[in-house]
């Protein structure tokens, strides 16, 4: 450094208006429900694409749902209103409730939740504090009804992907379990979440955060109870693998009238019976779909039995799906063909990377919390944002499997000018390269929305 040449200093603490936090302006707007009357007829926002889900959570209907689910306000902001907001940061990327800052001056976040003002870090915090697990059992229960309805889930076929995903918490909390996780590849403390996936769709219709050790055998059963409330019948299949559950459990379902289709271990007795098979045993099959293992040879043995199950169940030895080890297959499906039930396993394979895919869009591994409930609500609220933007992008032609964190990047994240009335909301989106694509689209037009005065919002395109 030269003479004469001195550093940069730092902000004077008088700079600040907080004096407890030196060069920071930490003077933020109290939370207030907006008061559209009032509100500037016309104004520019960085992320006036996120307004592109309003229809679809009118649709949906979510002040009913909120209203289902028992969802508490206060006496400043109501229920859907504490919904939406924590909604708002899993449709921007988000990643952590601390970080609701970086909406509170953008007016699409304003508009999307009825709120002038959101509320604060440490109030979105303590809003999970007031619920129960029963909160958001009951809102899945609705919004699942709503999805049928709707065409976002399947009723008559009814088959689903289940799997658990160990959501990762990065200190050394006792009170957390243990699970495998496997980004780390190893056993970490992490909350447990259970998901259930349409095979049809590859919407979520489930989740539950809610689960121990002890309990998460039974999940599936959890959700066969909570699907029947939703539709008004059992599922037709569960598909998942070895892991999820136990033999005394399929059993249950068995009995239950309701198929599965998952995976057995490799014991070393049966390795040594595999081994034993002749070449003559297995019979190739061909499968509809792409890439070099769409040819796999199977070996069927349809009276198999397994330990505290109490009937046999239909075993299928599979070599030539891209494992170095054969894949054994058990079912209790006796209809379907061996082609039939190869081929839905074989889908299933790829609802690892359908959950990756959810869970990095909605930052559903940022774990805030070490008590399982809080991250419950959490959880529902990323079943949630998928629907909304499996919806959204169903409109979208050549969009129908593109992940969410693409929808978001490119559609949502859309700057713009929010025009607005006393009857009429307009989003004029700004020219982008994905422009012709909602161009396309036919977007909805003069759908009132319930919480904010009843408005029409309609959307035009540069």
């Amino acid at each position: 450094m030269s003479d004469g040449q001195q550093l940069l200093r730092r902000p004077e603490p008088e700079a600040s208006i907080n004096p407890a936090t030196p060069g920071r302006d930490t003077h933020l707007p109290p939370a207030r429900v907006i008061d559209l009357s009032a509100w500037p007829e016309r104004l520019e926002s960085t992320r006036a694409g996120l307004l592109l889900v309003l229809p679809d959570l009118a649709t949906l209907d979510l002040p009913d749902l909120v209203k289902q689910a028992g969802y508490p306000g206060t006496r400043i902001i109501p229920a859907i209103s504490w919904v939406l907001t924590l909604l708002a940061l899993k449709l921007t990327r988000t990643r952590r409730v601390s970080h609701v800052d970086d909406l509170i001056a953008d007016p699409a976040a304003a508009l999307l939740t009825g709120m002038a003002a959101l509320p604060k870090k440490s109030a979105l915090t303590s809003y999970s504090y007031r619920l129960a697990h029963d909160h958001q059992q009951r809102f899945l229960a609705a919004l699942d009804t709503t999805m049928i309805a709707h065409g976002l889930a399947t009723s008559d076929q009814a088959i689903f992907d289940l799997d658990f995903h160990a959501v990762m918490h990065w200190g050394h909390d006792p009170v957390l379990e243990k699970h495998y996780v496997p980004k780390r590849s190893q056993r970490a403390r992490s909350v447990l979440t259970f998901f259930a996936q349409d095979t049809d769709t590859h919407n979520l219709v489930y989740a539950n955060a809610d689960t121990s050790k002890a309990t998460q055998a039974r999940e599936l059963i959890a959700f066969c109870d909570h699907w029947a409330s939703a539709s008004g019948h059992d599922p037709a299949m569960l598909i998942m693998d070895q892991k999820v559950t136990t033999h005394r459990v399929l059993g249950e379902l068995d009995a239950r009238g309701v198929k599965f289709l998952t995976l057995r271990m490799r014991s070393p007795a049966l390795l040594r019976h595999i081994n034993a098979l002749p070449t003559a045993a297995y019979k190739t099959i061909t499968l509809d779909r792409p890439g070099p293992h769409n040819k796999p040879r199977v070996h069927e043995d349809p009276h198999t039995t397994l330990t505290d199950y109490p009937a046999t169940v239909r075993q299928l030895i599979v070599t030539g799906l891209g494992r170095e080890a054969p894949t054994v297959i058990i079912t209790n499906d006796t209809t379907s063909t061996t082609r039939e039930l190869v081929s839905r396993y074989a889908r299933r394979m790829t609802i690892d990377q359908r959950l990756a895919e959810i869970i990095r869009a909605f930052c559903a591994d940022a774990l805030s919390s070490t008590v399982n409930l809080n991250v419950d609500l959490d959880i529902m609220l990323t079943v949630l944002a998928q629907a909304l933007l499996a919806a959204l992008r169903a409109r979208l032609p050549g969009y129908a499997t593109i992940t969410p964190d693409v929808i978001q990047r490119r559609f949502l994240e859309t700057p713009g000018t929010i025009t607005t009335t006393s009857q009429t909301i307009t989003v004029r989106l700004e020219r982008r390269a994905y422009t012709p694509v909602l161009r396309a689209a036919q977007l909805p037009t003069n759908t009132p929305i319930p919480w904010l005065g009843n408005r029409t919002i309609s959307y035009q395109l540069d």
